[in-house]
């Protein structure tokens, strides 16, 4: 039975009483505490508005409907990274074209993506994934945007709190999408938000996950649009994480220099932090030669570990005939191991991953 887990949410009596409030209010869906959580994590991005949604992929289906990505459109991403990321591009009535990544940071190649971007017609925007916790390279890359009149929708699902030369991810772009999956930074069960400086962007979004209604409700639709609201229970929980959030980082880039200092003569590659990108460890990804016998070694000796991602989105069996060149992605998706980063490990927990790493013999 592992004893060190990947993933370890953090709840408590906080989230509790914050949600047996709600409960007692009776007002259990879309309400005041949705619109308070949307104000406070827009301010924690620094951008103007934040829309809160039922979970990270209806946060990216509806942010690229709502910058007006459909039919006959591209959209270029990564293909290391969850399906989600491509799936919401389908979604959305659009056509996701992958660009290969960085084989250091695992985040979108900008030039593999203006080349992409210089070959074909229809691209509409870029879909940068800030993946692992790390920003994307987004200078370039709103360079390439600006100069092909595209529009940037960030996946910032695994990266809140993370910053691009000194500017919080969920701001860089057109829009920002984020998750509250349980095992990120930060979690509602199940949730996700929109952020955006643009009104336009923010009133088609709330709209589109409200059944296409105006901003002032009622039964006039003024557009189709799906039932994809966050419930004021989960927005309460939110309310307490994202108090909680920065600590719950530091945590997470402590325990990460730790299991680097301790890692420097193992038989891994250590994650890779630029200078101008601070990471927040939503998953501390190694690579190793021998990943499966190393995951199996850990855990035998209880260490949970995960891998993210061993299929490439191309190569997916939904997604059967894109044949991008991504040899750096390829690689990599047979070669990373995430470890447990989580603020709940002990300086022991440490001490095992560590140890149990370094001595492995393959």
């Amino acid at each position: 039975m592992t004893e060190i887990p990947i993933a370890d949410p953090e709840l408590g009596e906080r989230e509790i009483e914050r949600v047996r409030r709600v409960m007692e209010s009776g007002a259990l869906a879309d309400g005041p505490e949705v619109r308070q959580f949307e104000e406070e994590f827009a301010e924690f991005c620094g951008t103007d508005r934040g829309v809160a949604t039922c979970n990270g992929t209806a946060a990216l289906h509806a942010a690229l409907v709502a910058l007006g990505v459909g039919p006959g459109d591209e959209v270029v991403t990564s293909p290391l990274s969850f399906v989600a990321s491509a799936n919401a591009v389908r979604l959305a009535g659009a056509e996701p074209v992958f660009a290969d990544v960085d084989p250091e940071t695992y985040t979108l190649d900008p030039d593999a993506v203006e080349a992409l971007v210089r070959e074909r017609d229809d691209v509409a925007a870029l879909l940068p994934v800030h993946l692992y916790g790390l920003p994307a390279e987004m200078d370039h890359l709103l360079d390439v945007a600006d100069d092909y009149d595209l529009a940037v929708i960030e996946d910032a699902a695994q990266a809140h709190g993370a910053t691009y030369r000194g500017e919080p991810v969920g701001s860089l772009g057109d829009a920002a999408c984020f998750s509250f999956y349980p095992t990120k930074n930060m979690t509602t069960g199940e949730g996700g938000m929109i952020t955006t400086d643009r009104g336009d962007v923010a009133e088609r979004a709330a709209s589109f996950v409200n059944h296409g209604r105006p901003p002032d409700g009622g039964y006039d639709h003024v557009r189709v649009g799906h039932n994809f609201r966050l419930t004021s229970l989960a927005a309460a929980i939110g309310r307490v994480q994202l108090d909680r959030l920065p600590g719950y980082n530091a945590a997470r880039r402590a325990n990460a220099a730790s299991l680097t200092d301790a890692l420097a003569d193992a038989p891994v590659a250590t994650p890779t932090e630029p200078d101008d990108r601070r990471h927040v460890y939503h998953q501390y990804t190694v690579r190793a030669d021998d990943r499966d016998g190393l995951a199996a070694h850990l855990e035998e000796v209880g260490v949970g570990t995960g891998v993210y991602y061993p299929t490439p989105i191309h190569a997916q069996p939904c997604y059967e005939g894109a044949s991008p060149d991504a040899p750096a992605a390829e690689r990599a998706a047979e070669r990373v191991l995430s470890l447990p980063v989580h603020p709940n490990l002990s300086e022991q927990d440490l001490r095992t991953i560590a140890t149990a790493i370094t001595e492995y013999d393959h």
